[in-house]
């Protein structure tokens, strides 16, 4: 690996780090950086997952005030991300490459219409909550399948994975948009860390691409906590799309 190689995907790390705080889709910086320099597919995607677990971590530790209050619905939420995440993994080594990618470009299309029409769709389940007693504390009984699937598709590949989360959290459960990103990066951490720890036991693992992103992640975590704490809704959201439909013309056009 040359230094130049080093300098770019460390970079590459970073940008991920910041954007998967905020939002989700990092996963599209690094994967095709990693690919650009000749890291085969499978060792590239296992790696660049154990390295973006310090910055799912780092994103966590840097939205904690917002997690305040949320702690009984957050582990609820953990058990369908690690469930979903561990899942996920084990698809990724069982299965050929093309037989659940077919489903990603639904599956963002699917969450950006949700981030859209978020405020709206929210305000139609919080009417009928109220006329039923209210809106369960720990979310919609949806919310709690859906994490799971999230968890599939975030352990699998992850790119959008944000995006998705934000979607269900966003719908599901009675809070701001920035208190439900906080409970976002702890659950992607849940997947990238079960994920991760799975591949580091039985797949092709590039130590150098984990830890060059990994340092670089961690620094962005903290770099998009800074950021997306001070976005307001109508921002973040909007910056959610933006993610989503980068993501979804990288998988089209790929």
């Amino acid at each position: 690996m040359t230094f130049f190689e080093a300098t770019a995907i460390l970079l590459a790390g970073l940008a991920a780090g910041t954007i998967n705080t905020v939002v989700g889709s990092g996963t599209l910086i690094t994967f095709p950086t990693l690919l650009a320099f000749g890291v085969p597919p499978v060792t590239a995607n296992v790696s660049n997952t154990i390295g973006l677990v310090p910055g799912s971590v780092s994103g966590a530790v840097g939205y904690r005030r917002e997690l305040a209050g949320q702690r009984r619905r957050t582990l609820r939420l953990c058990v369908a991300s690690l469930i979903g995440g561990l899942s996920g993994a084990l698809l990724l080594l069982v299965l050929p490459s093309g037989a659940f990618t077919a489903i990603v470009p639904a599956l963002i299309l699917l969450g950006l219409v949700l981030v859209v029409f978020q405020p709206r769709i929210s305000s139609w389940v919080a009417t009928r909550h109220e006329a039923t007693g209210g809106m369960p504390h720990h979310g919609a009984w949806w919310v709690w399948p859906a994490v799971l699937v999230a968890g599939v598709y975030g352990g699998y590949f992850g790119a959008a994975q944000g995006v998705l989360l934000m979607a269900v959290l966003g719908i599901g459960v009675d809070e701001t948009l920035q208190r439900s990103n906080a409970v976002k990066n702890v659950l992607a951490a849940i997947v990238n860390g079960v994920a991760g720890l799975l591949f580091i036991v039985v797949a092709d693992v590039d130590w150098r691409i984990v830890a060059l992103i990994g340092i670089g992640s961690l620094i962005g975590g903290q770099v998009g906590a800074t950021v997306g704490r001070r976005l307001p809704a109508p921002a973040l959201r909007a910056f959610i799309v933006v993610v989503g439909v980068v993501a979804l013309t990288s998988f089209l056009l790929g």
